[in-house]
């Protein structure tokens, strides 16, 4: 049965007279139906996706990114890479890079996300191990000087978000010379030990919400997911995806979950040499004591970016996910003797008392 269309709302009359006008052609190209068009999801940025049917029985997505906001280069560039790597990606069918439409191929409605059951961890070992069988190919096609480097202008941009949106916009703190001294420390701390790690190409969101359930067990690639939302990919540290992927933005694990599928995938990973770092290919912990870093980097991060868009860019869904992190920030710093001020700076802001034990901060 076809899904009744919904209304797709265009804030510019103008652009929504090129959008039809482009799709026009494809239509009979690809064999299009028109009137099916609806929403199919949003993006935290400015990008948007359509959905619409075609005559055979199949589906389409239009990703609609306006040009002076976005810039849609990367996406195809990137996706070029990953299908390269042996990754399910979205075919680019066509694109108009000036106009800021493209058309790409539908890996479905289903994600991860939406198949996983929180409360039975280990009911979801094939679905992690379908999602490792995406993010070892990719991080082993890495070759040095394609994708820019995660460096420490970028690591630094994305801590300040931290002190800037959810502590002085959301929070409405003034920090004062001190807090301001233990966030400096605590970000060189942070900084100094993630650009000492290996690098490789990092998606930067891999987790559930982006892998789709593939409907087709057929397709060449040997994955069973397909991946979106890569367009932001760069060259950095190996132990950035898998920490996205065990401490997602929606989804909070125990962390005996966490520790396993991180073993799984460490072991994966020393076979194909990409634990050949100081003492990570015999030593499980030193691996996972990097990935708790590199986690509280993209945690702090990731409580900045929520905070900005709800308060800059009206989505306040987000926000809703802010005390997640903030308890990812916490179960980090607590172990960590050199992160004692970051926890207590934290739980002054959030008027907790300090964490204890080994709870993995489920929210």
């Amino acid at each position: 049965m076809t899904p009744s269309p919904t209304t797709v709302a265009w804030a510019d009359p103008q652009r929504e007279a090129a959008f039809h006008a482009w799709l026009a052609p494809l239509a009979t190209q690809h064999r299009l139906r028109p009137d099916s068009l609806r929403p199919a999801s949003a993006d935290a940025s400015f990008r948007r996706y359509l959905r619409l049917d075609t005559h055979d029985g199949g589906s389409a997505i239009v990703m609609d990114a306006p040009p002076d906001k976005e810039n849609s280069e990367p996406f195809v560039r990137i996706a070029g890479l990953m299908r390269d790597a042996g990754l399910r990606v979205p075919q680019v069918l066509a694109w108009d890079a000036p106009l800021g439409f493209m058309l790409l191929d539908d890996l479905g409605t289903q994600t991860l996300l939406d198949v996983i059951d929180p409360e039975r961890p280990q009911a979801n070992a094939d679905l992690y191990r379908d999602a490792l069988a995406a993010l070892l190919p990719w991080q082993q096609a890495s070759r040095p000087g394609v994708l820019p480097p995660y460096d420490e202008a970028v690591l630094r941009r994305e801590l300040q978000l931290f002190p800037d949106w959810y502590l002085t916009q959301h929070k409405g703190l003034a920090l004062s010379n001190s807090q301001q001294q233990t966030l400096q420390k605590t970000f060189d701390l942070i900084v100094q030990r993630v650009l000492a790690m290996p690098t490789v190409y990092v998606h930067r969101d891999f987790m559930p919400r982006n892998l789709m359930v593939l409907r087709e067990r057929g397709d060449t690639p040997a994955t069973q997911v397909g991946v979106l939302d890569f367009q932001d990919a760069l060259m950095g540290p190996v132990t950035y995806d898998i920490a996205s992927l065990m401490r997602d933005a929606f989804l909070s694990w125990e962390e005996d979950f966490v520790i396993d599928v991180t073993v799984r995938y460490w072991e994966q990973a020393r076979k194909l040499g990409l634990m050949d770092f100081e003492d990570w290919h015999a030593d499980f912990g030193a691996f996972y004591r990097a990935v708790e870093w590199m986690g509280l980097q993209r945690h702090l991060k990731v409580a900045g970016i929520f905070a900005r868009l709800t308060l800059r860019d009206g989505k306040p869904k987000y926000l809703a996910d802010a005390p997640r992190f903030i308890a990812y920030i916490r179960a980090t710093a607590h172990r960590y003797r050199e992160l004692a001020p970051l926890l207590r700076l934290v739980d002054e802001v959030e008027g907790l008392q300090a964490a204890s034990g080994w709870s993995f901060g489920r929210a």
